[in-house]
């Protein structure tokens, strides 16, 4: 997982991936700012070979095919900088970054080894035929409430357990192991083998963020393929 902080105490998360779409779907890459995020000095990279392309810019400019998940509406206090990119070709196979303005010029080293890869099927992607689908891109829930969050694995991959993760960076955390111990109050579904959805049972406010179902390779231990993610919100009982 991704994330860049400095003494402002500003943080940008995004998954590490990588991430498998056909062509022709719609690609969701999802950035997240935890702290102050009063202004919108965030924007999209991708860097594929020698060549940076800016993707997205929250501050101006025209993208077509590309748009913001959430409206400028910033939630603290974490923002939601996410993007969709519709009808995706070959051409979108890279490397994303969801950077502050300045910072690919003043840590360009540091930041090119972290973003999102993306791998576009049929376009070079890897050859593991596996593909991890979450159709829920947001879902939204009151606080008590027994929420169903969607993971189907499909096709072939290595030997390795599913996980679930709830956020991205160093701060993610852990919520099932399909192979070990798992968060509380979380139960899997498994309707049939290829079924990694789970059950949030009970949620409060404290379960919201956006939910991860990952491919890990068991040999060493690493994460070899994520899903989309699934944005989770809940809203308390007393709110409007």
């Amino acid at each position: 997982a991704s994330g860049q902080s400095d003494g402002s105490e500003r943080q940008v998360l995004q998954p590490q991936g990588p991430l498998l779409v056909a062509e022709g779907d719609t690609l969701v890459l999802r950035c997240t700012v935890e702290g102050s995020c009063a202004d919108d000095g965030i924007k999209w990279v991708k860097v594929s070979s020698q060549d940076q392309q800016e993707v997205y810019n929250f501050k101006h400019g025209l993208f077509p095919g590309v748009t913001p998940v959430i409206q400028r509406t910033p939630e603290p206090p974490n923002c939601d900088y996410s993007i969709y990119i519709r009808n995706v070709t070959s051409t979108h196979t890279g490397t994303y970054h969801c950077v502050r303005f300045g910072d690919l010029g003043e840590n360009s080293e540091k930041t090119l080894e972290e973003g999102t890869s993306v791998f576009v099927k049929g376009a070079g992607a890897p050859e593991s035929n596996l593909w991890i689908l979450q159709p829920q891109e947001v879902v939204s829930a009151t606080v008590g409430d027994t929420v169903l969050l969607n993971c189907t694995v499909l096709g072939r991959g290595p030997s390795g357990p599913i996980r679930w993760f709830r956020g991205a960076g160093l701060s993610r955390e852990a919520i099932y192991n399909f192979e070990g111990i798992s968060h509380p109050n979380v139960t899997a579904v498994r309707e049939s083998n290829s079924d990694f959805s789970i059950l949030l049972q009970g949620v409060s406010t404290e379960y919201a963020g956006t939910y991860y179902c990952v491919k890990f390779h068991r040999k060493s231990n690493r994460q070899y393929q994520s899903g989309q993610g699934t944005r989770l919100r809940v809203k308390g009982e007393t709110d409007s």
